[in-house]
């Protein structure tokens, strides 16, 4: 199977193609066995190669593939390739893409039935699937930007996709805009790479590294520009702004971007040049305090927030940030574990949220909602399943993944995990805050609208129940040794990482302390799920009107958004706006425009005036003549 991995992402490209080509002259119901049956496919063919990773782990390989496709180009003695690059890491990520992608694409076939750009939107799907697995298989850094870049173009047609709503158009490009801020980092670094290492090669690249010492500046430069690139990918302080505006776009598209797709590409691309990192502890140290800080900051801005996608990519920001909190603390498997966990119950979410819409006719403000549990028991219970996992509550999957950030990071630093642990306490209250105000208590929302209520079709439902049950397992593929698990996960990524395990000292936490920390973390979880449940059920405070919601105090300072998008409007939008309009309306119409046109008319006057000789009256241009022999007589006569 492994000699076939060119054709997983080769056919999402053409389903991109076909449906993209013909998308007004096929039906509906064949774009979607297209779109879905293309991505359906390549999970199959995913299946195939992770049979093969897994039992070359089972016999003690390493589970190492590279298949080359093609030479691209060569210049000199610098060559690279097109070549695909299977190893446990990939293998696991193909899963995902492949896995949850084909979930949504087929909760996306009923979700956007009636929507007139069926056909462009599943074309626009197929090419996100298409570049995300390109940026996984890829075996060097060109490989991997290119697929980079696919992704961000691609996020930028799919939440700008009803680009008619001016306000989604911008959030489009507010997405775009940050995006390329980051990948000018991306760009630099490669620069460097092939300055430093004279290859983009992974292989290559972390040979040469491995040699150079701690804290080296070459893989310091190197390891922050790919940060910066990370950051603006994976949505962390400072370029965090852009994913919860990217909710303008179809629900579906959110799950993918959230679960399966873009934003796990910064964690990835870490995780992949993990030897690096390590190597560079300044910036492991920056990435765990980035991690830790936007984690914390999300959290709190999601606990005011009414529109449930907002909730929702707050939360993302937020669980990202722990991500980069294990990154940063060296713990590359738990940051992937979280990955891994977080695709199931994130995807879970928001196409549980896609239901809710779908069933309140679009209305997203959940003070309008209530009471839903009885017309949508299936969209219930999976959602509750769902905010158990993300809440860290055992033994659903997030608790697992999350507990092993949190174990990691007070082994790091006792900090990281208290400031991990308010983080955790925050993501239960919101979680619960959401789903109780969601389907508990009395309906709120119109007359119509209850009319309308009904549970959604199987199509979206099969889905949900799917990631519900991975939501519950997930964890159990990385269960700690204090409970009687064996790691599975880490031994089976260990290839990934054997750089890095040979030159850092092994996790080690005594299991009483490691009990007390779960402890903590799961009944805290719980205490902020009782206590959302008396806020929200028992004294139904229901969250105020905008009108009527308080201007001052952490309250609004949380419904805000801190103001952040106030203060880079004023740091960065007004001042470059203005700058714009100056350069525009002073430099180029008043300076450079009235130059050239200047230079322009002076010589069509000048044009005009010397036509006035060309009158065609042969007596003039003989008396000219005639002035011109004087002319050059009198030269000659005072020259000699």
């Amino acid at each position: 199977m492994i000699e076939l991995i060119w054709a997983i992402p080769l056919i999402p490209f053409l389903g991109f193609v076909i449906v993209g080509l013909l998308r007004n002259t096929f039906p509906k119901p064949l774009i979607s066995i297209i779109g879905c049956g293309v991505i359906l496919t390549s999970f199959l063919l995913s299946c195939g190669v992770f049979k093969e990773v897994y039992e070359a782990r089972q016999l003690g390989e390493d589970g190492i593939f590279v298949k080359e496709i093609f030479n691209w180009f060569t210049v000199g003695n610098f060559s690279v390739d097109i070549k695909f690059l299977v190893d446990p890491l990939s293998a696991i990520m193909l899963l995902i893409i492949t896995g949850v992608g084909f979930l949504i694409h087929l909760y996306s076939a009923c979700y956007m039935d009636g929507d007139p750009g069926f056909g462009k939107y599943f074309s626009y799907l197929n090419l996100f699937v298409f570049f995300m697995l390109l940026l996984v298989l890829g075996s060097n850094y060109l490989v991997m930007f290119i697929g980079w870049e696919g992704v961000g173009l691609c996020s930028y047609l799919l939440i700008g996709f009803w680009y008619k709503n001016s306000s989604y158009a911008k959030a489009a490009k507010k997405a775009f805009v940050m995006n390329r801020i980051g990948d000018l980092g991306f760009l630099i670094a490669m620069f460097f790479i092939i300055f430093n290492f004279g290859s983009l090669e992974y292989g290559a690249v972390f040979t040469e590294a491995g040699k150079l010492p701690m804290g080296d500046i070459t893989l310091l430069t190197i390891t922050l520009l790919l940060f910066v690139a990370a950051t603006g990918k994976s949505a962390q302080i400072p370029l965090f702004t852009w994913l919860p505006d990217a909710m303008a776009g179809p629900t579906p598209v959110s799950a993918l971007i959230h679960a399966a797709t873009m934003v796990t590409a910064g964690i990835y691309m870490i995780a992949r040049s993990n030897i690096m990192f390590t190597l560079s502890p300044v910036t492991m140290q920056i990435i765990a305090i980035i991690g830790i800080a936007t984690a914390l900051i999300a959290a709190f801005i999601a606990i005011t927030q009414n529109d449930i996608k907002k909730v929702l990519a707050y939360s993302t920001v937020s669980q990202l940030g722990y991500m980069f909190l294990g990154l940063g603390v060296g713990a590359f498997t738990g940051a992937f574990f979280h990955v891994l966990t977080h695709a199931f119950f994130k995807a879970l979410l928001f196409l549980g949220a896609g239901s809710v819409i779908h069933a309140m006719s679009n209305d997203q403000d959940m003070r309008s909602m209530g009471g839903l549990k009885k017309a949508m028991p299936i969209t219930y219970v999976t959602m509750l399943l769902g905010t158990i996992a993300i809440a860290g509550i055992p033994p659903l999957s997030g608790f697992f993944s999350k507990d092993e950030i949190l174990a990691n990071a007070f082994v790091a630093n006792p900090i990281f995990w208290v400031l991990g642990f308010l983080g955790a306490l925050c993501t239960a209250f919101y979680m619960f805050r959401l789903l109780y105000l969601t389907f508990f208590g009395e309906f709120r929302g119109t007359a119509n609208q209850k009319n309308h209520l009904h549970e959604s079709p199987w199509q979206m439902t099969v889905p949900l129940i799917v990631l519900a049950i991975l939501s519950v397992i997930g964890g159990l593929l990385n269960i700690p040794e204090a409970l009687g698990g064996g790691h599975w996960l880490a031994n089976f990524l260990s290839p990934v990482f054997q750089q890095t395990n040979a030159i850092v000292e092994p996790f080690h936490m005594e299991h009483s302390t490691e009990f007390i920390l779960m402890g903590a973390s799961a009944g805290g979880a719980i205490v902020m799920a009782f206590l959302a449940y008396n806020k929200y059920v028992k004294k139904n405070d229901i969250p105020a009107a905008d009108a009527e919601a308080p201007t001052t105090g952490l309250y609004n300072l949380s419904y805000q958004k801190l103001y952040i998008d106030q203060i880079y409007n004023s740091l960065f939008v007004r001042p470059l706006n203005g700058l714009s309009k100056f350069l525009h309306r002073i430099v180029e119409l008043s300076g450079i425009d009235s130059l050239v046109n200047g230079i322009g008319e002076l010589f069509v006057s000048s044009g005009k005036g010397i036509r006035q000789l060309q009158s065609g009256h042969v007596g003039f241009y003989i008396f000219m003549m005639v002035i011109g022999v004087i002319a050059i007589m009198l030269y000659g006569l005072f020259t000699v």
